[in-house]
């Protein structure tokens, strides 16, 4: 008997929407993308794509147009804030490949973007433009579009991010991001450029993700657009006025902020003409994803939206979309719906969850105030072998692989078979339907 087919609709066509579109389209199901802006685009630099994102990725056959797009950088670079010096490094290339089975990239987030617009396309997902979502009914389900007609869905996913509409809808009532006191300068210098200074040549000739860690901040480079690009980001305390999330940077105070740091970074930060500041934010964990009809689920940063000090935000939301496009392969029935999305929630809220409190715990490591905390800190990652809870999270040998080994496709069609044979908790008895 053939598996039925359904039609789903995504609310937000950034990294995550575009990514579940992909994955469900791809199981054989119509989908329909819902996207508030008139044209589509991401603003940004640098996203890392970690093997864990990069094997999926693969399998739905775009990672050779990343590849082409991206730059894989050698190692992960610790240097000390006040003079470079490499504390620790933890290889990438060929580690990865040879590790994991998937590269390690980097990439501008434009270009990523565009990617997967073009695979979305390619694999026939309607994208609807300039559809503000204004309410979404949990029954239909039925989502209502400012100005527009509603559309009614089979299931309907919330992937509209940080500041989404859908989880307000859900919890029925604002639920605005968080503070976490933290904001990022978010700076490109052309690589031609800083091979003017002799001081920089290393920095711009060598793909490497380099990390200066200090007190109360962090910085973390590396190139893109193949070499010619530096990107660099710097995370320090948010000072920004009470309801401003984003404003153009006083370069002085920039500057002067990270007076004391390694002279190569203040040569860069001196090149640099112009640049803003964003407040960084996140959301509180939820207690579900998924409403209780069996309708609707949210996805990304709509429900697990983290800190970027593990570098693994948007593979979080590539990963969503991947389990739930391995588990809408494997529906057989309608009555089945429901159970799909409990269990999507049930085996991504606990790995979301340790990566986003790990990510907030990563700050309390990078951001070390000058003192003996911060000094053991240092010997550890010049003197000891990588252990269990190591202050360099992707050397640890433990949370690495956990992290970087993770295969969405198997989490999902394992958690499926313990479902068809009864044991998944707080699943109904829909599973028989495919027996």
């Amino acid at each position: 008997m053939p598996k039925p087919k359904f039609h789903i609709v995504i609310v937000g066509a950034g990294l995550g929407g575009l990514a579940a579109s992909i994955g469900i389209r791809r199981a054989g199901h119509r989908v329909t993308i819902l996207e508030q802006a008139a044209q589509l685009g991401e603003i940004g630099a640098g996203v890392q794509i970690p093997p864990n994102s990069s094997r999926i990725l693969r399998r739905w056959g775009v990672l050779p147009a990343i590849e082409s797009h991206s730059t894989a950088p050698q190692d992960v670079k610790i240097r000390s804030y006040r003079d470079g010096q490499v504390l620790q490094a933890q290889p990438l290339l060929p580690y990865c490949k040879d590790t994991y089975g998937a590269p390690y990239l980097v990439i501008h987030r434009a270009d990523f973007h565009a990617i997967l617009v073009e695979a979305a396309k390619r694999e026939g997902v309607q994208i609807q433009l300039g559809s503000m979502v204004t309410k979404i009914d949990f029954v239909l389900p039925c989502v209502h579009i400012r100005n527009k007609p509603s559309i009614e869905a089979d299931i309907i996913i919330g992937a509209d991010g940080l500041k989404s509409i859908c989880r307000e809808e859900m919890l029925g009532k604002k639920d605005p991001p968080h503070l976490t006191g933290d904001l990022a300068y978010r700076i490109t210098v052309k690589a031609e450029d800083m091979r003017k200074h002799k001081d920089l040549v290393e920095l711009a000739d060598n793909p490497a993700i380099n990390v200066w860690m200090g007190p109360d901040s962090h910085v973390v480079s590396y190139l893109l657009k193949g070499g010619g690009l530096y990107n660099i980001v710097l995370a320090c305390p948010d000072n920004l006025p009470e309801l401003v999330n984003t404003a153009k940077a006083d370069l002085q105070e920039m500057r002067d902020f990270f007076e004391n740091w390694d002279p190569q970074l203040k040569i860069i930060l001196g090149m640099v003409q112009e640049t803003s500041k964003w407040r960084l934010q996140n959301s509180h964990e939820m207690y579900r994803w998924s409403h209780p009809s069996g309708k609707f689920a949210l996805m990304g940063d709509a429900c697990h939206a983290t800190l970027p000090y593990l570098a693994q935000g948007a593979a979080m939301a590539v990963e969503d979309g991947a389990v739930l496009g391995a588990l809408f392969a494997q529906v057989a029935h309608p009555s089945q719906l429901k159970d799909l999305l409990l269990i999507y929630e049930r085996i991504r809220k606990q790995r979301t969850t340790r990566v986003v409190t790990g990510s907030t715990h990563a700050r309390d490591i990078y951001h070390c105030r000058d003192g003996p905390v911060q000094q053991e800190r240092d010997r550890q990652f010049r003197e000891e072998e990588p252990f269990e809870g190591f202050p360099n999270r992707f050397s640890d040998p433990v949370f690495q692989p956990w992290l970087y080994g993770y295969d969405a496709y198997r989490e999902a069609e394992e958690a499926w078979g313990t479902y068809l044979r009864g044991r998944f908790p707080g699943t109904t008895t829909s599973f028989r339907a495919s027996l």
